[in-house]
């Protein structure tokens, strides 16, 4: 948990980013609000597949350290930048031509009009964005959690101003609105990777790393990416099958759709601790592979699970008996409430389940076992859980239509099938208990 606690401050920071925009951008207008709600949507289904490759740095640099390779470290670290470089620029284009296929999505024409102007400010938040999250996956995977959280609390006070004066007005600056919070976004997202670049400079720790300017290097490349590619589109799946059921939850009406954003916003909440006690699994489950101690390895990877499913149970338990407090912290609208209430039972499923697959799939990553877990979210949480959740939720597949209720209830059921196999999966290896070869890059 020591890992874990600063993982899990500079996970809250980073979603405090969205929380100040939204709060301030509906203080300016509805347009606003609507064109930062969209326009980050679209941004963040871009980053997050994106960042699943730099976040394969992790393992990487945690099987080097545990192993005592530090000069590999260094140079996985510097073409690490590299592949977040190239990454962002592929990412970019999109998001500067969004004017282009934003029509598909039926807008209204200011709000279609607004995002486009918002987008094109936050690609170029990307590549310093990018960089910054190999900067952070390095960081975790020499247990040095607390230098980017130290950053990212940095980051968020300077996001409250910057997003205060650009997006209200202040200090002689009209008001922006939401290109105001992208604007901001920005020149955060830069300051963060300029600022943790220098840190890695400056401090002593980093030296025996000898990290020094090179030019891109294939071999190297090529090791991150065998792992990164099925990370970014595991994480991909793992984004878009959320929002495919946001989508389809907007048909059902107003009061339905806050209801069911109220529980997707709480469960969001929830995962920032499975999430964080995952990255502190792989990362230590990993520097015991790099330094040969398969049984090490192990015990870290049950244990985490075991502590996952602890802690997932606690905070079920805690949401559960909370549950009307919590539901009229988000509202005070009785329908949208009762609606939110009718989920917080199918949340409690899915919130067990998904902090257990969520465990798994770290610790398969932390063997550099990727492939794996990407097939089996690609079948469960698309096959079962939007599938499966659409044809309950619309199509009368079980008597009358379940509404919303239905696709919450196929994605627990898909990511107790998730969990199921990938735990068994990984307890099913016996390789994984016996040895385990190195990386040599």
């Amino acid at each position: 948990m020591g890992q874990a606690r600063p993982i899990l401050i500079g996970q809250f920071a980073g979603m405090a980013f969205a929380v100040v925009d939204t709060v301030l951008c509906g203080r300016a207008s509805p347009v606003d609000l609507a064109t930062m709600g969209l326009g980050l949507s679209i941004y963040s289904t871009v980053f997050v597949g994106l960042m699943g490759a730099t976040s394969a740095l992790n393992p990487i640099v945690a099987q080097h350290f545990g192993g005592g390779r530090l000069t590999a470290i260094g140079a996985t670290y510097v073409q690490g930048l590299w592949m977040a470089l190239f990454l962002a620029a592929a990412g970019m284009l999109p998001l500067l031509f969004a004017g282009a296929w934003l029509p598909w999505l039926r807008a209204p024409a200011e709000v279609e009009v607004a995002v486009a102007r918002y987008l094109r400010v936050l690609a170029l938040a990307l590549p310093g964005a990018l960089m910054f999250r190999a900067i952070y996956a390095v960081n975790t995977g020499v247990s040095r959690p607390h230098v980017v959280m130290s950053l990212q609390v940095m980051g968020l006070a300077l996001k409250v101003c910057l997003s205060y004066v650009l997006i209200l007005g202040g200090l002689g600056l009209p008001g922006m609105g939401a290109v105001g919070g992208a604007l901001a976004s920005t020149i955060v997202f830069w300051a963060l990777f300029l600022m943790g670049l220098g840190y890695m400079r400056r401090d002593p720790f980093y030296l025996r790393f000898d990290i020094h300017r090179a030019w891109p290097r294939w071999p190297v490349l090529r090791e991150i990416l065998r792992l990164g590619v099925p990370m970014s589109l595991s994480y991909a799946l793992e984004s878009t099958s959320f929002t495919a059921i946001t989508l389809l939850a907007a048909r059902l009406g107003t009061t339905v759709m806050g209801g069911h954003q109220v529980v997707a916003n709480l469960a969001a909440l929830c995962f920032m601790l499975p999430l964080s006690l995952s990255v502190a699994t792989a990362t230590l489950t990993a520097q015991a592979i790099g330094a040969g101690d398969p049984r090490r390895a192990r015990e870290t990877a049950l244990t985490g699970l075991r502590i996952g499913a602890l802690v997932a149970a606690l905070t079920v338990l805690t949401v559960w008996t909370l549950r009307g407090p919590i539901v009229g912290l988000y509202t005070r609208n009785p329908d949208v409430a009762s609606n939110a209430l009718t989920l917080i039972p199918y949340l409690a499923a899915f919130h067990l389940f998904d902090a257990l697959q969520t465990v798994a799939s770290f610790v398969l990553r932390a063997y550099k076992l990727a492939i794996a877990p990407t097939v089996i979210h690609a079948a469960a949480l698309w096959g079962v859980g939007v599938v499966g959740g659409y044809l309950i939720a619309f199509g009368g597949m079980w008597g009358p239509p379940w509404g919303v209720a239905g696709m919450w209830l196929m994605q627990s059921v898909a990511l107790a099938l998730a969990a199921a196999l990938l735990v068994g999966f990984y307890l099913g290896l016996p390789q994984l208990r016996r040895s385990w070869r190195p990386s040599r890059v």
